[in-house]
Formats: C-alpha cells, structure tokens, sequence
C-alpha cells in the first residue's frame, strides 16, 4: 500500500465500497435466483392450465340421454280417448267407469270391447292392471 495518507484514503474507500457493492450484488443474485425460480413455478402452472383447458376443450360433448322408449300407443281414435281419461281422471278406472267418462251407454258389448282395448294396452305397456279389471297408468 502506498505510503501517502490520501491515496491511502481513497484505497480503503474503494475497497470499503467495493465490497458494499459485491454484497449487494449477491443479495441482488440471491434474489434473481428465488425469482427465476418463483417465474418457473409460475410458468409451469401456466402451462398446466393451458394443457387443461385444451383438454377440456377436445373432449367430446356427450350425448343427449334418449328419452326412454314410449310404447306404441295404437293409432285407433278411441285409444287417445282412453288414454285422455285416465289423464283427466287420474285414478285407475273399470272398464265400464271407462264407458261412463267416454259417454258410452253401459252395454256388454262396449264394455267388453273397452275391456278388450284395455288389455292391448296393458300388454303394450302403456298401462297397468293392479288387480283383475282395474286398470292405470304406469308410476313414473
């Protein structure tokens, strides 16, 4: 070192502050590597959500449930009118209570033919039979 108090001076200076500097530039470095590594994370994250979202957005829109089968209902007039007053009763109905809510008279040939309608539909499935000559609509 040199003998001149001065340029002693400024050399401790330099020195005093160079190493301030070099602590605060590997305070700094410290901080960068926590950073780049925070920015990695985060970019990883990214690219999780953006894979997924493409993925959701690949996958197939599912199918509409089909409505479960409905029988055949018998394209006769006289099968809607049946059907409409069990709709309109609601209850399950005889077959000569069923002559009464069509209008029918209350004679052995249309109730045996009401009768008779009424077991092609049960056979259908379009209604039930809970008890012999009773008959209703299916429970949903």
């Amino acid at each position: 070192m040199s003998d001149n108090p001065q340029i002693r001076a400024v050399l401790e200076y330099v020195e005093a502050r160079e190493a301030e500097l070099g602590e605060q530039a590997g305070e700094i470095r410290s901080r960068i590597e926590d950073l780049t590594a925070r920015l990695g994370e985060l970019d990883a994250e990214s690219e999780n959500l953006r894979i997924t979202r493409k993925t959701l957005l690949d996958i197939p829109a599912p199918a509409p449930a089909d409505e479960p089968a409905r029988p055949d209902v018998p394209d006769h007039p006289a099968y809607q009118q049946i059907l409409t007053a069990f709709a309109d009763t609601g209850k399950p109905l005889r077959a000569r209570d069923l002559c009464q809510a069509l209008d029918l008279p209350i004679v052995p040939k249309n109730t045996e033919g009401i009768r008779s309608k009424l077991k092609r539909l049960v056979t259908r499935g379009i209604l039930t039979e809970p008890e012999p000559g009773l008959f209703a609509q299916p429970r949903p």
